[in-house]
């Protein structure tokens, strides 16, 4: 008796064994997610990290267009977009998509603090103690000449579909400058790098959340400071940007039957340290965007997991 008892107890605890060491099943596919990849490396760490867990811990598809800002809310009213998971104001696409036309809604804000302004390399302050002083740019417009901006000194900016207010800045505030268009947050950040190490003058549209600000030292220019309303007429514009604090955007269809994967995104949440971490491994790190995204999934799970529907 006693031999079949332990014969018994052998075979429970070997069907016990297998059933601990099976590798966990992946969540079945329940639908596919429509995620709007704007073009800055900020913007696509979010994506890379949210897109990971849709597919990872819920089982969706997820199809990744990379579209500008004006293009993704646009992709609301067509279909092609369901998330927008960084949102820059944007006021105008607001009340037209949101308010107006009633195809999209707010998913709440994803926790990144957004600052848009002008900056120069840390070198320049050490040399031009006051040249953070909007006031003092015209005194140092010779400094900033480059081929294209002639006889003017040059603010470098970015792609010309990002949230800027630059030229009219200038004509406003009277500034002896030209704004130059790089093309890509890429260009900006080469840019500065080079102006960084070859200590050569660049003023340079730029902004936080961003990875750079964790290798290169960049001071930021004192605009009139910002006030509510004092952007409201672009061609008028005379302050330095507001403040962001940066939200999601979905599409109202989204919002109705998106079931956990909206809950997902609406409990998306994060830091500028957490985003800079993944952009960093994205571009510094040479990661692609899967595996930069994993690398912080698999590190930080005391974070998202409350993200995940309940």
């Amino acid at each position: 008796m006693r031999t079949k008892l332990l014969a018994a107890a052998l075979t429970l605890g070997l069907i016990l064994t297998g059933c601990t060491t099976e590798e966990p099943q992946a969540p079945k596919a329940t639908g596919t997610v429509r995620l709007a990849v704007n073009p800055w490396v900020g913007y696509e760490a979010s994506a890379a990290v949210l897109a990971y867990l849709l597919e990872h811990e819920l089982g969706y598809k997820v199809e990744t267009k990379k579209l500008s800002e004006e293009e993704s809310w646009k992709g609301f009213e067509s279909g092609d977009v369901d998330v927008i998971v960084e949102n820059w104001g944007r006021d105008k696409e607001k009340k037209e998509f949101i308010q107006d036309k009633k195809v999209a809604v707010s998913a709440g804000l994803n926790g990144n603090k957004g600052v848009i302004g002008w900056y120069v390399p840390q070198w320049m302050v050490e040399e031009y103690p006051d040249i953070t002083n909007w006031r003092n740019l015209n005194k140092y417009a010779d400094l900033f000449k480059t081929d294209k901006s002639g006889e003017l000194g040059q603010v470098l900016d970015g792609d010309p579909t990002f949230v800027t207010a630059d030229e009219d800045l200038v004509r406003n505030l009277k500034l002896k400058y030209k704004v130059v268009y790089a093309g890509s947050e890429d260009a900006l950040i080469k840019a500065m790098k080079s102006a960084t190490r070859n200590r050569r003058p660049l003023l340079m549209y730029f902004y936080q959340p961003q990875w750079l600000f964790t290798q290169v030292k960049m001071a930021k220019i004192n605009l009139p400071s910002y006030a509510i309303g004092c952007d409201a007429v672009a061609a008028k514009v005379t302050c330095d940007y507001p403040p962001y604090l940066l939200d999601k955007i979905v599409s109202k269809k989204f919002a109705d039957t998106g079931g956990r994967a909206y809950e997902l995104v609406r409990n998306f949440s994060w830091t500028n340290d957490h985003q800079n971490a993944v952009a960093s491994d994205m571009t510094d790190g040479g990661m692609s965007a899967e595996l930069a995204a994993k690398k912080w999934v698999d590190a930080n799970k005391i974070v998202w997991k409350d993200w995940l529907p309940r």
